[in-house]
């Protein structure tokens, strides 16, 4: 076969599996999110899991982080006497990305995983297959909720983490690196301007939406009993986490 044909080949079979795929996931996640509202107590169960107990490892991550960034900017604008822009740095750089990413990667480490163990385990032991002998919609009833928890929590992750990690560089300038309080405050929200707070904050959406769709895709098509559990949940995460960070360099080239 001539090298030239078969290379082409092999390129179009790939492109069509690819858009092919896309396509599944994106009816997929129409399914899923057109539900909504169908079973409220489910949607308050998920927010509780998704939302509130991602809290804590949001919140550590989001105040070593900005602790750490300010150290770093001191460091670095003290070389061509820029540490002053410490406080409008860190305040800027955790609301448009330190924060929606992070914030994002852990919930996928969190989230996605647990998602995607569960209904994975729900699959091969063929719970799923019995809500729909029984007339429950499995998409409603398993998909729906956890789409929209995550659409609807993690932005506030997002926002709860951006104060938290301004509070990290706060404590840091003020007892480390020799700010005034109130001087090192008013920098920060001086320079900080809105659309870098709700860019962010729809990144945290978007983000959310990635990392429940991820852990329920790989979830619902798990199978071949627990290795193919461990496999669905590993994928999950790689996945959502790959997904997020390709999400935020795309929205941040449409953002600004």
């Amino acid at each position: 076969m001539n090298p030239v044909r078969a290379t082409i080949r092999t390129t179009g079979r790939a492109a069509i599996g690819i858009t092919r795929m896309t396509g599944r996931v994106a009816i997929f996640a129409a399914q899923g999110l057109a539900r909504a509202g169908a079973h409220p107590s489910e949607l308050a169960r998920q927010m509780l899991h998704i939302g509130w107990l991602s809290l804590p490892v949001v919140g550590l991550t989001a105040l070593f982080t900005g602790a750490a960034l300010a150290l770093q900017i001191h460091s670095g604008g003290e070389r061509f006497q820029a540490g002053d822009v410490v406080p409008a740095i860190v305040a800027i750089g955790m609301a448009r990305e330190l924060g929606p990413v992070l914030g994002g990667l852990m919930v996928a480490a969190r989230v996605a995983s647990a998602i995607a163990a569960e209904l994975g385990t729900m699959r091969v032991t063929e719970q799923i297959d019995a809500l729909a002998t029984l007339s429950t919609d499995p998409i409603g009833w398993l998909v729906s909720p956890r789409l929209w928890a995550a659409l609807l929590c993690v932005p506030v992750l997002v926002g709860v983490g951006d104060i938290i990690g301004i509070m990290g560089g706060w404590i840091i300038g003020v007892q480390a690196l020799g700010f005034n309080s109130a001087t090192y405050l008013a920098n920060s929200w001086a320079y900080l301007e809105n659309w870098d707070v709700v860019s962010g904050l729809i990144k945290g959406a978007a983000f959310g939406l990635i990392v429940a769709l991820s852990g329920c895709w790989f979830g619902m098509r798990a199978g071949g009993g627990a290795a193919g559990v461990g496999r669905a949940t590993t994928n999950a995460v790689v996945a959502a986490s790959v997904g997020i960070l390709a999400a935020n360099f795309a929205l941040t080239g449409l953002f600004f």
